[in-house]
């Protein structure tokens, strides 16, 4: 079923600031990046500048796929999601390119945008191994979302605060 035939049962598509304001609430999402095969999937945190660009930081070792992968790429995708509920889901899938920033670049980049999430194995395993900063330029964005009541409730409040009745 196509995006347009799913907007008859509720699904709606998100606007630009949408997008941006979801992008600014989450911290997290998968990564794509291009193979021979099938894509490499990643789950990474992220930091966003509000506008468009991601960032994320790299564990690497002596070797690192998502590394090599990233260097090689022409383009990446990216998807964020949240389910909160069968009744309330939202997605957001970018494509861009992915670049590595030189270490002036990377001292030039806000607490904002650094990725502020991160599992406590890789937080301290960053302390003692080297890690690499890479920045996703987001050309294209796509959202969708779904906020429908759930049967039998006489009303439920959305994210946004508004009453659905």
């Amino acid at each position: 079923m196509t995006t347009d035939e799913l907007e008859a049962y509720g699904m709606e598509r998100m606007d630009d600031e949408e997008i941006e304001q979801f992008l600014s609430m989450q911290s997290m999402g998968v990564l794509g990046l291009p193979t021979e095969d099938e894509p490499y999937l990643i789950p990474l945190s992220y930091g966003f500048d509000g506008g468009s660009q991601l960032y994320f930081v790299y564990l690497v070792g002596e070797e690192s796929r998502k590394a090599e992968l990233s260097e090689r790429s022409q383009s990446a995708s990216f998807l964020v999601y949240s389910a909160e509920t069968a009744f309330h889901w939202r997605s957001v899938v970018l494509s861009g390119t992915l670049r590595e920033l030189s270490e002036d670049e990377r001292e030039s980049v806000t607490d904002a945008q650094t990725p502020t999430w991160r599992p406590k194995l890789i937080e301290a395993a960053g302390e003692t191994e080297r890690t690499r900063f890479w920045e996703f330029s987001i050309e294209d964005a796509t959202g969708i979302r779904h906020d429908a009541q759930p049967p039998g409730y006489p009303f439920y409040r959305r994210p946004d605060g508004d009453r659905s009745e």
